[in-house]
Formats: C-alpha cells, structure tokens, sequence
C-alpha cells in the first residue's frame, strides 16, 4: 500500500471531503493510514429501525476504507440518541425510549452486515470491524466526576461558535441544556474509542466536522494524544436535491419499508450527471470499471444506470432479490405480458376486494402513493394504471380485476408498480 493509496481511492471514488490533514504540510494521516493497519470509527443515530440511502454515504465510507486494509467501528448512539444531535436541526428531536434504542439498535446491526466485514468478538477476530453501543459508557457516567474530568477541557465560546449550535439558538424553539451537552458526549466517544481499541481516526459527513474536531481536541486535551478525522461530502443530486429522496419520500434499506424492487428503481432513476459519481460511492467496482461507464453517452447511459442499480440493490438485499429486481424491471418495460418476479406486493383480504375496494384506497394502502390526495391527483392526471390501462378517480375493484397471474398491477405514472394480491 503507497501512502496515498486510500486517500486517492477515495478521492477518485468522490468520497472525500476533507480531512485534518488539509491543515498540516506532514500529511500526518496519510502516513499513518500508510505505516499499518488503523482503527477507525464512525458514529450512527439510533432513531429509526432501518438506515435510509442517505446514510449510505457513511456506511460506504467505513467499507471503502476497511477494503483498503483498516478496522471499522460502527459506533452506535444508544447513550447519545437518548438526547439527539442538534446538527442541521431546528427543532428537538423526539427521545427515545430505551426499549426503542435498544429495537432499532438489532435492525441496524443486520444492515451494516451487509456492507462491512464485522465480528461480536473483537479481541478473538482483531483483523474485523466491530460495533459498540455508546451506551455501554455513557449511561454510567457520574455527572459530576464527567463534568471535573471532561468538562473543563470544553470551552463554552467554542462550543457556542459552532453552526449548528448558532442555528438552533437562532430558532423558535431555541436550544435546550439536554442537546448543548451533546457535543460533550460525543467527543467523549473517541476518548473512549481510543482508551479502549487504540482508535485514532473518526470519519462522518461533512455536517459532522465540528463534532469530529471536539473529540480530536478533547482527546488531546485528556490524555495527550493526537487523533484525525475525515470526511465525505454530503450528496446533492445534479438537480439540486438532497439525494436520497423521492416524491414517496425517503428511499429505505429494509425490504419491508422500500421493496427490493422499489430500491432497484430508485437507483435505475438516477440523473444522467449522477451515476458515475454513484458507482464510485455506492459499489464495489474498481475505480478502473467506473471510469469504462464514464466513457459512455447518451442512450448507452441507461447500461451503467443498471449496472449501478443492479451492484447497490446486490450489496443491500443480496443477489438473489437483485436479480429479480432486474428482471422484474426488463419485463415491465418490454411488450408482451410481464414478468412479475420481484414486483412488490401489497395483500388485501379476499372478501374485501370481493365486495369492491377503491383503486385510489389499494394504491394508498399499499405505500404506491403517499397519501390519498396524491394517488386521487394521479388519477385525475390519468397517471393511475390498473392492469395496464388508465383508470380513473372512483374506479373501484374487485375479484373480476384479477388476472391470470392472481393478482392485480396497479401502475403510477411510467415506472413504479404494485401488484395487488388477494389472501385469505
């Protein structure tokens, strides 16, 4: 490995922001990440049972870097969710429960799985990546003996110059003493981190910067030692979105929120300008392959819109739901009767499409459409499809509906679809 090879890898893969070595001529990190194997860490919020797309930039993070020959920690927040950070924030986020940390905590677990190679047995399997839950620290703290050890390392006008602090004391809600203190305990993660597993880097989002800083300068500060952070950037569509959203809102890695099949589309949906960055971020491929579907132009695009589709969904939700998401996409789009393999399914009671079921309640229902309104609007628009054929608002279905496939495929404007199948 040179001493650039991860910097460069993730430069040329657009997962580069910054780094605490953009201050320094000696490019400490550099040589560090270059000398041997390091342990490094990356902290994630415990408020869902599921991480988004958006969190993917993170997660793709840590995997990039561990694929160049270093030891991920996925920190998550069970100590410092129970407060929320006040990053980007306008308003205090809603505290959780421990039972609902503790919840989201196991399906979170299953989904870093997929893209990082992790143990439950660091000290037995010390070449893996490992995950810990700040709780197991943070919970036993005693305020006072925190506040005379930590606490005096913190200087209040440094800590009231940070942006997102300076938001929140600019909004309505103001910022509460509960989220002011989250700073502090979430630099208190990488004294711990480091007391513990020798960790000396922290990566995150770009938004994460000042937190990164604060436990770099406390770790200082406590034990005297020196520590890194980096960054990647936070993702904005050619368009100028936020990536990860769609008209059906935030685009989920559990199956049971977005299906396989809805996460395959979202990918294939991709902006021209945005998929060879994507590849670069959100595959595995070498850097080599990326720059082949670089080469590519207008209608040949849509080749590495599907390569990016198929290698995202793959890593997600496994080969096997990949390749039906793929199938399922080719067939939809092709004449002839589809294939509705890897199609999501919505189960309605037999009885109740027996006695007729609004189309507009079923494309709701069944998380087609966001809301009522928008599924009656696409209808009015002619943008509701029930077995191929536009239906209008007060079309009402039944058992007659069902095709010889068992079911009913329900269609919102040119590319999502449900099919509808009767149970019971």
């Amino acid at each position: 490995m040179t001493e650039k090879a991860v910097m460069e890898e993730l430069r040329a893969r657009g997962l580069f922001y910054q780094s605490t070595d953009d201050e320094s001529d000696d490019r400490p990190l550099q040589k560090l990440l270059a000398s041997k194997p390091v342990t490094y860490y990356c902290g994630f919020d415990p408020s869902a049972a599921s991480f988004t797309v958006g969190n993917l930039v993170s997660i793709m993070l840590l995997a990039h870097i561990q694929r160049c020959g270093h030891r991920p920690i996925a920190v998550v927040g069970g100590g410092t969710g129970m407060i929320g950070d006040p990053s980007g924030k306008t308003e205090l986020r809603q505290l959780l429960t421990m039972e609902d940390v503790e919840k989201n905590l196991a399906a979170q677990k299953t989904q870093l799985d997929h893209y990082l190679d992790l143990t439950t047995d660091p000290d037995r399997e010390p070449t893996k990546g490992f995950m810990v839950n700040n709780a197991e620290w943070l919970l036993e703290l005693n305020y006072v003996d925190f506040l005379r050890e930590m606490g005096r390392h913190f200087s209040v006008n440094r800590m009231l110059a940070a942006e997102s602090v300076k938001l929140r004391m600019e909004s309505e809600s103001g910022l509460s003493f509960l989220e002011f203190n989250y700073s502090l305990l979430q630099a208190y993660d990488f004294v711990i981190l480091n007391r513990r597993y020798d960790c000396e880097l922290q990566v995150g989002g770009s938004d994460q910067w000042g937190n990164i800083i604060s436990g770099i300068d406390l770790l200082r500060r406590a034990d005297g030692r020196s520590a890194h952070g980096l960054t990647a950037p936070l993702l904005m569509t050619a368009s100028g979105q936020k990536m990860g959203k769609t008209e059906k809102g935030a685009v989920w890695l559990a199956p049971d929120r977005t299906s396989p099949y809805d996460f395959y589309q979202f990918w294939v949906n991709t902006d021209d300008r945005d998929v060879v960055q994507y590849l670069g971020i959100f595959t595995f491929l070498s850097v080599e392959e990326i720059a082949e579907y670089a080469k590519l132009e207008g209608a040949a695009i849509r080749e590495a819109k599907s390569v990016l589709a198929y290698e995202a969904t793959k890593i997600t939700h496994g080969e096997d739901e990949a390749r039906k998401a793929q199938t399922a996409a080719k067939a939809l789009f092709m004449d002839g009767k589809p294939n509705m393999e890897g199609v999501p399914t919505w189960s309605v009671n037999s009885d109740r499409l027996a006695s007729g079921v609004p189309a507009i309640e079923l494309a709701t229902e069944s998380k087609l459409c966001d809301s009522r309104n928008s599924a009656r609007r696409l209808a009015r628009q002619g943008g509701l499809y029930v077995n191929g054929t536009s239906s209008p608002e007060d079309r009402v279905l039944n058992v007659d509906d069902i095709d010889d496939d068992g079911g009913i495929l329900l269609r919102a404007g040119k590319k999502r679809y449900m099919r509808i199948v009767p149970e019971g």
